[in-house]
């Protein structure tokens, strides 16, 4: 198995299909089915880091994958009673913004639309990364970024459309420090980091020193794949129910439909390749965490095509014609 798994992973790399690759792991049965790292320039957050020779240690951005793991985190406080139920009032957790929970549309908002990308809000990320017009961007200037989140303009009602927006993913990042009473970098050390025996990670914070919860998160590719391996056993791990299983089902229903016509839970995609239903995080240069239920398969992916409007070639390549036909 391994030496067909190398064989394929050369045959796709000289036919150009994975430029920019930096590093994968794939578990399948908790066993390893294929770990590799190459080298390559690499940016935090926009940030060059020269080039860099990745290895099993290596932190590495996951960017929007951040996002998946922050539901994660919120399922964990909803079970410990710390955070309100995706079916409460959205303003009402803000309570500091009294003038704008006094619009009625507004008050319509709910936890759930946060969860889902469906807060009906003005929101743009469809623009460079290094451009203030972009509203993540913008979102990290402002001095309050909650606010700036919660007082975009009303462009459609609440739960009608799943627009892509990291500030519904601020929103929650802020609910779970209020309802935790710790940063959210020490919440996910202590409640989930730790109980995977991941020790060494960062979590890149904005301008106001408040960590990203929509794109902050650097993890090596193993630690990456132990989170999928969690989701693949519904919460579980070593004996302790990490996550409530019932939030993993709950997480991972389809809610509302992306643009291009994967279907979307809680702050994760849900897609079908080659007849297996997949479940993933995806974040910008080609980050996966991808999870394949039915064939008990845990892919973590880290690549260096930032901002490439092709940048989903390569972890497509890999899983395609590397890692699917290797469990054949």
């Amino acid at each position: 198995m391994a030496t067909q798994v190398r064989d394929l992973l050369a045959e796709t790399r000289s036919a150009g299909r994975l430029d920019g690759l930096h590093g994968v792991v794939a578990i399948r049965g908790g066993q390893t089915l294929l770990e590799h790292y190459d080298a390559g320039e690499d940016f935090t957050w926009g940030t060059s880091l020269g080039v860099v020779e990745f290895g099993p240690e290596t932190l590495h951005d996951l960017r929007s994958v951040t996002k998946s793991v922050t539901a994660l985190l919120y399922g964990i406080a909803l079970g410990e009673g710390l955070v309100p139920h995706p079916a409460e009032p959205l303003l009402r957790q803000f309570r500091e913004y009294a003038d704008l929970a006094a619009d009625p549309e507004r008050a319509r908002l709910t936890v759930e639309h946060a969860l889902t990308m469906s807060l009906g809000l003005e929101w743009r990320e469809d623009l460079p990364y290094d451009s203030p017009a972009n509203s993540e961007i913008a979102m990290e200037l402002a001095p309050d970024r909650c606010r700036y989140v919660l007082e975009r303009p009303i462009v459609e009602p609440p739960g009608a459309r799943w627009s892509y927006c990291g500030g519904a993913t601020a929103l929650l990042g802020r609910l779970i420090a209020d309802g935790t009473g710790q940063p959210l970098p020490q919440f996910a050390r202590a409640a989930l980091f730790a109980p995977l025996g991941i020790g060494d990670f960062d979590w890149t914070c904005g301008m106001d020193g408040v960590a990203s919860a929509a794109s902050g998160l650097r993890l090596a590719p193993r630690d990456l794949a132990r989170i999928g391996e969690l989701v693949l056993a519904k919460g579980a791990w070593g004996g302790q129910q990490i996550v409530p299983a019932s939030w993993i089902g709950t997480m991972l229903q389809p809610r509302l439909q992306t643009h291009w016509g994967a279907g979307y839970g809680y702050h994760w995609y849900l897609e079908t390749i080659a007849g297996h239903r997949l479940v993933a995080g995806m974040g910008n240069g080609g980050q996966r965490l991808v999870v394949l239920p039915d064939l008990d398969l845990t892919v973590a992916i880290t690549a260096g095509n930032y901002d490439d409007p092709d940048q989903w070639r390569t972890p497509v390549a890999l899983i395609e014609h590397v890692i699917l036909p290797a469990t054949q």
